[in-house]
């Protein structure tokens, strides 16, 4: 059966939910135009079909973490396994087969003062059918976290999204202390962002009047921050490549900043290793994505070479595997 393509009411939704993952339906619907029950309707049937997820999650610096992009080559018929096993694991955020299966690539959280890297650096190389790993730290992420594709593309005009928009706050600098009950709450968060208080209270034994003050003083510190998962599909996009740029080091900043402009750039960022920029990308299709390789990119005159692979399958995202 073919997949149903959001109408311009389930994109305005997003595109507010994506600005504000708990704004309540009732502002939800005032800027929309439209009645809190259609609102309450829509989502629900959305997030029924798994369209669209509400993602509460928590910034890595905040919480004492690293990001690292892991690059798994391994023999293609081994490669969904391998994938699978790392889906699996706690510390990945994410797990994209790419380059037609013969690469994994996934975003590993690692603690500061931890010894995390050992999936990286330990475990990977000496499993079975594995070729080579490539680790790359993030060292500045120039667009993602709580801004999207939807950011950038959506019905809405800036004034009706400002009108929700969360404030966006950077991270400590120190990792902020999390209690138990604080790990409940983040942990509740990360399945559904969209989780009562009533629910929230339930699960770390506090007061809903105490859920809701904490909640404030996690977004408040730059701690936590609520994102949008969504099937890129419903919306046109039906490609989706990650690129590897390297730049002269004078650039990095230039670029980095003008790929986040891109209205097809989701995700990018400085990290280590042969090419100093990463980005994410979705296009309509492969006509599109060479019109974007040909025309954004190749306008970005500090950028010396470009290695692309598009994205064949998607297992894990924000945290949760996919299917």
């Amino acid at each position: 059966m073919p997949l149903r393509s959001f109408d311009d009411l389930d994109l305005a939704l997003l595109q507010v939910l994506q600005a504000d993952g708990r704004a309540p339906f009732s502002r939800i619907a005032e800027v929309l135009g439209v009645s809190d029950q259609t609102v309450a309707r829509r989502y629900t049937r959305l997030r029924s079909d798994g369209a669209v997820r509400v993602l509460g999650l928590t910034r890595p610096q905040a919480v004492g973490e690293e990001q690292w992009l892991v690059r798994v080559r391994c023999a293609p018929d081994a490669s969904t396994s391998i994938a699978r096993a790392l889906v699996a694991r706690n510390d990945t955020s994410w797990v994209h087969l790419v380059s037609g299966g013969a690469e994994i690539l996934c975003m590993v959280r690692t603690s500061v003062n931890g010894d995390g890297e050992s999936v990286l650096l330990d475990r990977l190389p000496r499993t079975p059918r594995v070729i080579g790993v490539g680790a790359h730290c993030v060292l500045h992420v120039f667009f993602g976290g709580e801004r999207s594709a939807l950011t950038k593309n959506g019905p809405l005009t800036t004034e009706q999204v400002d009108r929700l928009r969360a404030p966006v706050t950077a991270p400590p600098e120190e990792p902020v202390p999390l209690s138990e009950e604080d790990r409940r709450l983040l942990s509740a968060l990360e399945g559904d962002g969209r989780t009562g208080n009533r629910e929230l209270a339930a699960r770390t034994g506090w007061s809903e009047t105490t859920v809701r003050r904490r909640l404030a003083e996690l977004r408040e510190s730059g701690t936590l921050y609520f994102d949008l998962d969504f099937d890129a599909r419903r919306v046109g996009f039906g490609t989706s490549a990650t690129l590897w740029l390297s730049v002269a080091p004078s650039e990095v900043v230039a670029v980095g900043e003008a790929l986040a402009r891109h209205p097809e750039v989701t995700f990018a960022a400085a990290t280590t290793g042969p090419a100093n920029l990463y980005a994410n990308v979705l296009c309509r299709n492969s006509r599109a994505l060479y019109a974007y390789l040909t025309g954004p990119v190749a306008a970005l005159a500090a950028v010396r070479q470009v290695e692309t692979a598009p994205i064949m399958r998607t297992l894990k995202c924000a945290g949760l595997p996919i299917g």
